[in-house]
């Protein structure tokens, strides 16, 4: 029985992840250590939390004393724990560097104090930089980060590397485009504008809304990080996209049509410092090498993400208070 230790695993990507692999192999085990920031919500694993093989243990991934408590009998480790939204980089920056860089560091050596048998480091295709109007990122695309996240991914992405090549730490990246779905923190563009527009709020458009993004299923990208936790080759870097590019204004006028509202909802706001113009991914190696591809239509996760949405209001407005609305009024101006 693999014993696996999942950092991050109250965000969106990571508590995706653990119901997935606790729901398709019975075998597994998982230790999910989190800090439980505002965007780490518990609520996001309470349909497992009874499960036998599944624990949680609240702490930083940054602390040595709760890194090593975490990893007691673990034999691999999946790293999603990060700060993750641009736009709170831009504003501090200290934050990011303290968890993705020096969480990473803290992460890798206590990986070689157990000797765990794999290291997967979740990074981002933010961490290329920005793409003109054609091309794709390949896993040969040098690094070229644009804000302070992306920055920050990067530098832990050559602190694995670098690790793996001086201490033969069995450490693989991927990177990976816009993932959307549920249990998405609201600052993310999908799920704010999906929960403005159930209120009738409107949505905040950066620039013209011209810039692109590839978008991919939450759960497609589980099942290539699984992949690459079970057969991904060592050292290697793999990417890991939806092959599905819209710009922000696509994505905007899809939601106002599945909600059946008007366009004058749209508040058009000043464009985001450095503000990457397209990220796209060329994903054939995954493919090739592991078999992946990505499954769910961008139609299909679209519709079931707002009806996922629309049916865990509760879990929303538990959200959208406090703090949140302090920060949104930040960025974006007052709530209407």
């Amino acid at each position: 029985m693999s014993h696996v230790l999942v950092t991050g695993g109250c965000g969106f990507i990571g508590s995706n992840f653990i119901r997935h692999l606790l729901m398709t192999d019975p075998q597994v085990r998982i230790t999910n250590l989190d800090k439980l920031t505002y965007a780490g919500n518990i609520a996001n694993l309470q349909e497992v939390a009874d499960n036998p093989r599944y624990r949680f243990v609240r702490g930083d991934i940054a602390c040595r004393d709760d890194v090593r408590a975490a990893m007691q009998g673990v034999d691999s480790l999946i790293n999603f724990a990060a700060e993750s939204h641009v736009d709170r980089s831009i504003h501090d920056s200290g934050p990011f560097i303290r968890t993705n860089v020096l969480g990473t560091q803290t992460l890798l050596d206590a990986a070689r104090e157990f000797k765990l048998a794999r290291f997967i480091q979740v990074s981002t295709d933010e961490v290329y930089g920005s793409l003109g109007p054609t091309g794709f990122f390949t896993e040969e695309t040098p690094l070229a980060p644009n804000s302070p996240y992306s920055a920050s991914k990067a530098a832990a992405d050559l602190l694995v590397r670098s690790y793996h090549h001086t201490f033969g730490t069995p450490a693989v990246i991927t990177r990976c485009s816009n993932n959307y779905g549920p249990y998405q923190f609201p600052e993310k563009l999908l799920p704010l504008f999906i929960t403005n527009l159930l209120q009738d709020q409107p949505v905040p458009v950066y620039g013209t809304g011209s810039n692109v993004r590839d978008w991919i299923h939450v759960l497609d990208h589980c099942r290539a990080i699984e992949l690459v936790w079970r057969h991904g080759k060592v050292g290697e870097v793999y990417n890991i996209g939806g092959e599905c590019e819209r710009t922000n204004l696509q994505i905007t006028h899809a939601l106002l049509a599945a909600l059946n509202k008007p366009e004058s909802l749209i508040r058009y706001v000043k464009d985001r410092p450095g503000h990457d113009l397209r990220y796209a991914i060329d994903c054939s190696k995954i493919k090739q090498e592991l078999g992946w591809k990505p499954l769910v239509r961008f139609e299909d996760g679209l519709r079931d993400t707002i009806a996922w949405y629309q049916s865990h209001l509760d879990w929303v407005s538990a959200i959208r208070s406090g703090e949140y609305l302090k920060y949104y009024e930040k960025q974006y101006g007052a709530l209407v």
